[in-house]
């Protein structure tokens, strides 16, 4: 049997679990924030009302800027503020931020190490009838390589408003990723939650294979935990929600006590957190890995779901993943 180590949802594996996007996370964490804070503000690039960053405006409108269709400027204009103390979440689609802004967040947040919030909206395939253009799935790579830059990747609507209201206080330049679709909810209030700390949601009594995964993909890893379980194959799954700086103890860790390792994203596997995860173990404990994700192509128009099977994200692929990389363990 799978045993919780974490605090989930009672009804995770039934038809009554609760839905919502991340993006209602950030909405509700805004606010959060922005109650705790004063010195919290929101400043959007034309899309309000998708971003969610509208239910901040309507609580703080005099903390609220509408920069419009300028996403450069809006990179620059909350650097600025950040610098004179405020801390500023930075809010559009992926696509276009950190897609369209790379330069002006890499000179102007991170090269003078100011805590802007670079919060990427609509990411990942889930983005679904918008098609390959607006279907972000290299900004994790981009912002993971940038210095000073930490990367968090909530895996649900519940783990992202923990996230927007714990990165408001890391005095640091932040990427914080937020998808589209509606989702499951598994966690709780009473769940863990830290900043560049990993936590286990599901473990078997004997592991034998750890599904290290970020993002909302992580509800199909536990659904393929639960699959593999009936296989008699046991394993380990690891919220690793930020991928910089990644929790290395964790991983490690659970790279030696199962001695195989697949990791889970809804994003390029270069660069993505199957790349982070791939080189600390290269350099601290070489483990055998298969990497679930996008392997280096774009998305194209469709349903969310539809999109995570045809992309060989779904629960399915992860279990036959694992199955993969145990038939190379030593």
């Amino acid at each position: 049997m799978l045993n919780k180590t974490a605090k989930l949802s009672d009804k995770i594996f039934t038809k009554d679990i609760p839905m919502a996007p991340t993006r209602d996370g950030f909405g509700k964490g805004t606010v959060e924030a922005g109650k705790a804070d004063p010195n919290v503000v929101v400043l959007c690039a034309d899309l309000t009302e998708s971003t969610r960053a509208e239910w901040f405006q309507k609580e703080f409108p005099e903390r609220f800027i509408e920069i419009g269709v300028a996403e450069q400027n809006l990179a620059t204009v909350g650097a600025g503020m950040a610098a004179v103390g405020k801390i500023p979440f930075i809010a559009s689609y992926a696509a276009f931020s950190p897609g369209r802004n790379y330069e002006q967040i890499r000179t102007t947040s991170a090269l003078n190490n100011v805590p802007v919030k670079v919060c990427g909206m609509h990411a990942g395939v889930q983005t679904g009838p918008d098609g390959a253009t607006h279907q972000m799935l290299e900004d994790i790579s981009l912002m993971r390589a940038m210095p000073n830059m930490v990367v968090i990747v909530p895996g649900d609507a519940e783990e992202a408003r923990k996230a927007v209201v714990a990165s408001a206080k890391n005095g640091k330049p932040t990427y914080l990723r937020f998808g589209r679709a509606k989702e499951p909810v598994f966690t709780t209030p009473e769940t863990p939650y830290e900043i560049g700390k990993a936590y286990e949601l599901w473990r078997s009594e004997k592991p034998q294979v750890a599904l290290i995964g970020c993002g909302a993909v992580l509800y199909n890893v536990l659904t393929a935990a639960a699959e593999l379980e009936k296989k008699g194959i046991g394993s380990v799954v690891l919220n690793s929600h930020t991928v910089k700086p990644l929790d290395t103890k964790a991983v490690v860790a659970l790279a030696k006590e199962c001695g195989a390792v697949v990791t889970i994203e809804e994003h390029q596997v270069n660069g993505g957190l199957g790349g982070a995860v791939a080189e600390t173990l290269a350099r601290e404990c070489p483990t055998p890995m298969e990497f679930v994700g996008m392997h280096d192509e774009f998305g194209q128009s469709g349903e969310a779901d539809e999109l995570m099977e045809h992309y060989g994200m779904g629960a399915s692929h992860i279990a036959e993943a694992a199955s993969r990389v145990l038939q190379r363990k030593a």
